[in-house]
């Protein structure tokens, strides 16, 4: 790997067929500048092997992992076997294997790395290859990210790393949680790189509805703290209205302007918000005291790791 410019990492979870064209693709396009780890996601009915590398014609490798662990985690694992090896001038890009990220977009997608100020270049999507009810997700979950996050997200896997930032997210300990929302929280400067996104080479996406919402919900883990203490701040503002309407409420009590009955209710129904959003304040500031003091010493990846298949030309 010490003499590829190019090193892509891709995880791989029962879908021999669209990566076995991924890597020829990708041969077509880097030819011998490229190496490539690909990271076997715990595939049983159709796992990886090494000659699907070497019948393309390139060189690299197969990490088969011991069990199924998210191509989040495959992806956090594959970079962190490429970090311990990565030259000063290697570019490594991580990619989806089914071929929804174009190895000829590649290109493009590392061309702001030439500018000194740049460590890291992201994909953002100028169009979809998907369902309306997919679209319409995603917008809602950039919507709901942004509102309790305070950030925005707008990429996926498909991103492009000089070597100190592969080096710096390894040791983030969320990146085997969400990649996007990791590097996102890195402090690394990052440059958008709007591309197309292409079509799947072969089979159906392994990704379910519910499968998107939980990646969504992982997302938010990352940033846990600052989602916390925005829960705790709208909780408390709405522990404050309360008061001040159940304080509004006696005054229209006292001038005679409530109707019989109307001021217990009101009065009933305020007490209930004040004391559930209030204890709601109390928890948001426990648990952002315990996210807070969590460890933050990064994930063995090599727990996972089962064996490591060489591929030569």
């Amino acid at each position: 790997m010490k003499n590829k410019k190019y090193i892509v990492v891709t995880p791989v979870y029962e879908d021999k067929e669209a990566s076995t064209q991924l890597f020829k693709d990708l041969a077509n396009h880097f030819h011998s500048d490229l190496y490539v780890v690909a990271v076997d996601d715990g595939s049983i009915k159709n796992p990886l092997g090494i000659e699907a590398i070497e019948s393309a014609g390139i060189e690299g490798a197969v990490i088969k992992l011991k069990r199924n662990v998210g191509h989040q985690r495959a992806i956090a694992i594959g970079l962190g076997h490429v970090s311990e090896i990565i030259d000063d001038d290697q570019i490594v890009i991580t990619m989806d294997s089914d071929g929804e990220d174009t190895p000829q977009s590649i290109k493009e997608l590392i061309k702001p790395l030439s500018q000194s100020d740049i460590d890291v270049v992201v994909a953002q999507r100028k169009s979809r290859v998907e369902t309306l009810k997919f679209k319409m997700f995603y917008v809602i979950y950039k919507f709901v990210f942004s509102l309790l996050s305070g950030r925005k997200i707008s990429f996926g896997n498909f991103m492009a790393f000089k070597k100190k930032a592969v080096k710096r997210v390894v040791n983030m300990q969320d990146l085997g949680i969400h990649v996007a929302g990791t590097v996102l929280s890195s402090k690394l400067r990052i440059s958008l790189c709007p591309l197309d996104r292409g079509a799947r080479y072969a089979g159906q996406s392994k990704m379910n509805f519910v499968g998107l919402v939980l990646h969504g919900f992982k997302g938010l883990m990352v940033f846990a703290e600052d989602v916390l203490v925005r829960v705790g701040i709208a909780s408390t503002a709405v522990a404050s209205l309360s008061v001040l309407c159940g304080l509004f409420a006696v005054v229209l009590k006292v001038v005679g302007i409530a109707t019989p009955g109307w001021f217990s209710v009101a009065i009933g129904i305020l007490f209930l918000v004040f004391l559930q959003t209030g204890t709601m304040t109390l928890m948001m500031l426990m648990l952002t005291g315990v996210v807070k003091n969590r460890s933050v010493e990064p994930e063995d990846y090599q727990t996972f790791v089962d064996e490591v298949l060489y591929a030569k030309k």
